[in-house]
């Protein structure tokens, strides 16, 4: 698939934010594409030195709350998370980046692999996703913002991205069905209506997330799951928060650890990201994308600066 330029790619017609020049779009635009919480595109440096994922708010969204979320989001850690590198220094212009790497959202994954992807992936994604979850709940962090376009795949392993993204839509005690960036199916009930968000949210957006990779769309219909997925993602989209199994819950379920506590089991997520847990097809594209971008680096004009 190829990479989405940028004739327009920011909602001010710049082909810039901060010190970065546009290369591309990473989301693909249009009908029938699940909702993308931040615009994100892939920028470089004016040097050249440097090639980063930029994210900056929707229209309409708040930007100092944007600003506060990519902030927070510096605190949740792991190797399955995007970081926040880089924070735009003036609150009327909010960005955020993070190191450059080869990445498809996972909608743009199924849609290159051509349907949902196989368990095996699914399965390693979910126990990524679930074992970074676990995580940051033990140190009272939540993500607020688990949606499939949230997740990025990478050769090695998923990237969780656009924490805070509840909140940034609106504050807490605010209704949120229904603003632009978030994905109905895989907001908690909870959240919805206002409600701070809280560790069981983030395991109802995991669960919307599997059930998305696996069957296409968030709300599916039990019989479209794998039969040994049902009965997990079913807990996890439970209505009543309090019905929802915690995250170390999932990451042991779905990394078969359930003879033993996850604490003792070295890497579970780890242990299922070795070869072959992509489809051929999406690592094809992952390569395409990163040939782009580098030939797009050649292609960048010289500044008038750099040639006097």
């Amino acid at each position: 698939m190829e990479l989405a330029r940028t004739d327009r790619p920011h909602p001010g017609g710049s082909r810039r934010i901060g010190p970065y020049h546009l290369i591309a779009r990473l989301d693909p635009s249009g009908a029938g594409q699940p909702p993308v919480p931040v615009h994100r595109f892939i920028g470089r440096s004016a040097d050249g030195d440097r090639t980063v994922l930029i994210s900056a708010p929707l229209d309409g969204a708040d930007p100092g709350r944007f600003l506060v979320e990519a902030d927070a989001g510096r605190r949740l850690l792991g190797p399955w998370v995007l970081p926040v590198a880089e924070l735009a220094a003036q609150p009327d212009a909010p960005w955020y980046a993070a190191p450059y790497l080869p990445v498809l959202p996972l909608p743009v994954a199924l849609a290159v692999h051509g349907g949902p992807l196989p368990e095996r992936t699914v399965r390693s994604l979910g126990a990524a996703l679930a074992e970074t979850l676990t995580g940051a709940h033990a140190v009272g962090i939540t993500h607020a913002g688990l949606s499939p376009a949230s997740v990025l795949l990478a050769w090695d392993g998923p990237r969780l991205t656009c924490f805070g993204a509840v909140r940034t839509a609106a504050p807490d005690g605010t209704g949120r069905t229904g603003l632009p960036g978030l994905e109905p199916g895989s907001l908690a009930p909870e959240q919805a209506t206002g409600g701070r968000p809280r560790p069981p949210g983030d395991v109802y957006g995991l669960g919307a997330v599997l059930a998305y990779a696996a069957t296409g769309h968030s709300v599916p219909d039990t019989a479209e799951l794998p039969e040994s997925l049902r009965s997990l993602v079913a807990r996890c989209l439970a209505r009543d928060a309090a019905a929802r199994p915690a995250a170390s819950e999932v990451l042991g379920a779905l990394a078969g650890a359930s003879s033993a506590p996850v604490a003792t089991v070295l890497d579970p997520a780890g242990a299922l990201l070795g070869p072959g847990w992509l489809p051929s097809r999406v690592v094809a594209a992952m390569a395409r994308q990163s040939a782009e971008v580098l030939a797009a680096e050649v292609r960048t004009p010289i500044s008038q600066t750099a040639r006097t």
